[in-house]
């Protein structure tokens, strides 16, 4: 276990948020970092290498999709994710607790979910039917590729999760939507609870049984939705934690939250979370989201939005962003924009761009997933950089008054 470890950094002046340096068997990762997703243990659209090449320090795969294609044995048996897709750093897997909600529902992570008015135990996104069913012992699942029926379970998710062979792994967990009653997100916060010591457990026989393995950590998942007892019971209890002499090695911030809540709600939990355990914020990526949970405490973030915008021709800029398959951009012989250091802007025009998305290029997808990769792992180190010099405040003030200059 001397292969994991988390050394906290400079402070910013309310104690929450902070730099710091998570140790794993593959390298270290500063902090605060955006981890890029590949889902089904790739990028979409781009190389390793190219990932490399962006600065990301570690990726995030998702233990459902590999269990269902190719298979957790199978990786495991290439060496672990990290051999199985030839990147040579750190790497993080997801429980399959948030395809409870995603396919449980229908909706996909958001932060600004419409819940005026609505309180359902029962509800569902228009035009789609429940694939997955939750009850006290585990999650029953109907596979999104050919029907067939799956269940997972705390000690399920944790083989996958072993087999998988990330450096940092996550409890199972249910991930409730905002539209869940109070009782709801109470009864499901005892039924996570529970999870969490069953995971402990599998994790400690798992961790034994595998020893000729590097050590890989477990982060607790800390639910209640909108609800600040909720937040900071579900982060005490998880802190507190210990099961066969083991606690958990750090923590994810998890569920769906209310954009204008995002820092406080981090804010709540972090407060209550033990200060030398990293904290990991799961799926944000906007630029203003980036600042509020890193002032709040929040070490490390994934977010597939950066490739998915990209791959309908969205990009990313110091300026806001835009569509590069705009009728403006057709005769512009200037980079994805002005100053960036990423391949895509040292050697491609937007016109280039906007001609390989009219023409459904799939070269398309590569290049402007290279630029939008790049800038947010770069927003995020120049945030790391900025609370080292004390300038956090300052930096985030200009930054975003650049950013969403446009929306006033």
């Amino acid at each position: 276990m001397t292969d994991f470890g988390f050394t906290p950094g400079a402070v910013l002046p309310n104690g929450l948020g902070r730099t710091g340096v998570i140790h794993t068997p593959h390298g270290d990762i500063r902090t605060p970092a955006f981890i890029a997703v590949g889902t089904k243990a790739t990028v979409k659209a781009v190389l390793p290498e190219s990932v490399a090449g962006v600065g990301a320090q570690a990726v995030l795969a998702n233990a459902y999709h590999l269990y269902l294609q190719p298979g957790s044995d199978l990786v495991d048996e290439a060496g672990g994710l990290g051999a199985f897709m030839n990147w040579p750093g750190p790497t993080f897997t997801d429980s399959g607790g948030f395809q409870v909600m995603s396919l449980g529902v229908g909706f996909k992570k958001v932060l600004a979910m419409d819940t005026a008015g609505l309180a359902d135990d029962d509800v569902i996104a228009p035009g789609k039917n429940r694939l997955a069913h939750v009850d006290d012992e585990g999650v029953t699942f109907t596979s999104h590729l050919n029907g067939d029926q799956h269940r997972f379970t705390p000690e399920v998710s944790m083989r996958i999760q072993h087999q998988l062979g990330a450096d940092i792994m996550f409890a199972f967990d249910e991930c409730t939507t905002l539209m869940n009653t109070r009782v709801y997100q109470e009864r499901s916060l005892e039924r996570t609870q529970a999870w969490a010591v069953r995971c402990l457990a599998a994790h400690s026989e798992l961790t034994a049984e595998r020893a000729d393995k590097p050590y890989q950590a477990l982060f607790g998942v800390v639910q209640g939705a909108q609800y600040e007892d909720l937040r900071r019971k579900a982060a005490r209890d998880l802190a507190e934690l210990e099961v066969d002499g083991r606690r958990f090695d750090g923590f994810g911030i998890g569920g769906a939250l209310e954009k204008e809540n995002l820092g406080t709600i981090v804010g709540w939990v972090a407060e209550e979370l033990p200060f030398d355990k990293p904290r990991h914020l799961l799926g944000i990526s906007e630029p203003d989201d980036f600042f509020a949970a890193i002032a709040a405490g929040a070490d490390t973030f994934d977010c597939v939005m950066p490739s998915r915008v990209a791959r309908n021709a969205a990009i990313y800029t110091a300026d806001g962003r835009y569509n590069v398959n705009t009728a403006a951009h057709r005769r512009s012989f200037v980079p994805l924009e002005e100053g960036c250091d990423c391949y895509t802007c040292a050697h491609y025009t937007r016109a280039y761009l906007h001609h390989l998305f009219k023409a459904k290029e799939m070269l398309a997808a590569t290049l402007a997933t290279i630029h939008n990769e790049r800038f947010t792992v770069r927003l995020v180190d120049n945030i790391r950089a900025s609370i080292e010099d004390g300038r956090f405040d300052e930096f985030r003030d200009a930054y975003l008054g650049r950013f969403y200059a446009r929306r006033r």
